[in-house]
């Protein structure tokens, strides 16, 4: 049987880390490794020189997966399942669902990448998958397992991951799948820094973005604009 290790930047506590779970549960058998707490926006970090505890969760919601938290890093996550937690180490590698887009300039940032990209890095076959913010989760839970039907037996090269978004709209507004879609050279977020605190010579700055809600045809923010799920290769060149 397909081994499939699953985690995310969420944290193991990620209603849409259990249901990447369940679905991934149709294709294999799951191994979820994920972090106690949030990592998200930490791109590939790695804790290199402290110690990474690791413990079984047993009150997991999706029955039959074997599920273990840890100390660590989305991408430590990932190499303690690869080398020592899954038996043999995963045949295929799933991170998600994220709380929010990858796409864009914004994949630079992404935890739930990062992680995949470990996995890539090693060789294994890695799809990501993220979402909107907006919490409707209709056309995710109507496209994943088709998705995931038609990419686990497509692996991209060595270092190079499937990444998969999808819209936050109804499932009535999404017009389908958009497949081979590159990654927009267009920034996903514009803005700066503002003063939201200031002592004397201490000053205290707060990012505030805005949302570029344009993207070129053929790209993943393109699709996402027009409600379509974005799926295309994501390439690490380091």
């Amino acid at each position: 049987m397909r081994k499939i290790l699953v985690s995310n930047d969420d944290g193991i506590d990620s209603e849409g880390l259990a249901r990447l779970a369940s679905v991934a549960g149709k294709f294999g058998e799951v191994w979820v490794v994920a972090p106690a707490k949030q990592f998200s926006a930490t791109s590939h970090s790695a804790l290199f020189w402290d110690p990474i505890d690791v413990w079984p969760v047993k009150d997991f919601p999706v029955e039959g997966v074997h599920a273990f938290a840890t100390s660590g890093t989305p991408s430590d996550c990932v190499c303690i399942g690869l080398s020592c937690v899954v038996p043999g180490g995963p045949d295929v590698v799933m991170t998600g669902i994220n709380f929010g887009y990858n796409i864009a300039s914004d994949i630079q940032y992404s935890a739930t990448v990062g992680a995949a990209f470990e996995a890539a890095n090693h060789g294994i076959h890695t799809i990501a998958f993220s979402e909107s913010h907006e919490g409707i989760h209709e056309t995710t839970d109507r496209y994943i397992e088709e998705i995931i039907t038609e990419l686990i037996d497509k692996p991209a090269v060595r270092n190079e991951i499937w990444n998969v978004n999808f819209p936050g709209c109804h499932l009535d507004e999404c017009p389908g799948i958009k497949y081979g879609c590159k990654v927009s050279q267009d920034d996903f977020y514009a803005g700066g820094y503002e003063i939201v605190a200031q002592d004397g010579e201490k000053i205290s700055y707060k990012v505030n973005l805005d949302r570029n809600w344009w993207g070129a045809e053929g790209t993943d923010l393109g699709a996402i604009v027009g409600n379509y799920v974005s799926v295309g290769k994501v390439r690490n060149y380091c």
